[in-house]
């Protein structure tokens, strides 16, 4: 069975292709989790992030913005003393701000989903990259995506971790074209 090659170094890896990884996602919990994991992996390898996936689940209140919104100092602190996630005081404290930016999104527009698939018409890019080498560490659209939250207050969105988002909410399938994966998600998500 073929598969991206990036998913074949550890079966943790394997499962996030196999299972969610191009998979469109329209829950706003869920965003908010990717938006999150995103961030915090800027300089860092994914596998690192999904290693410590649960930690964060327990560490942010299971990705609920509400709460995170509120987090205070103290709680700040608590979490740069969290072992289980990255302790970086600029990504804890942007998933903070992320949360409230997150949350103004929701107020205007309904839910984040309804926002940020209007940047690709509410309709998966299907690509067909031949070689994992092919594929984009960004795009146009990654980069009007990171602009546009940008100006609404967002941290760590800058275009390449704009376009990770992307590939893991199945906003764009990114799947090689001779994966397994590719042909699924495409035909799940055009029937």
């Amino acid at each position: 069975m073929n598969r991206c090659i990036w998913a074949q170094s550890s079966l943790l890896e394997q499962n996030y292709h196999d299972q969610e990884w191009g998979v469109p996602v329209h829950d706003d919990r869920l965003l908010f989790e990717f938006l999150i994991l995103e961030g915090a992996q800027a300089g860092l390898s994914w596998v690192t992030i999904l290693k410590k996936r649960d930690a964060y689940r327990l560490a942010f209140d299971h990705f609920d913005a509400e709460k995170v919104a509120n987090y205070n100092d103290d709680k700040i602190a608590e979490l740069l003393a969290n072992a289980g996630i990255v302790r970086n005081r600029l990504k804890v404290q942007s998933a903070v701000i992320n949360a409230r930016a997150f949350l103004a999104v929701q107020q205007e527009f309904g839910s984040f989903s309804d926002y940020i698939w209007q940047f690709v018409e509410g309709r998966s890019v299907v690509n067909t990259w031949e070689k994992h080498t092919d594929i984009p560490a960004s795009t146009p659209t990654s980069e009007r995506m990171s602009k546009a939250l940008l100006k609404r207050g967002f941290k760590f969105v800058g275009p390449t971790i704009c376009y990770a988002f992307m590939q893991a909410t199945g906003m764009v399938n990114d799947h090689v074209t001779d994966c397994f994966r590719y042909a699924e998600i495409t035909t799940n998500n055009h029937e």
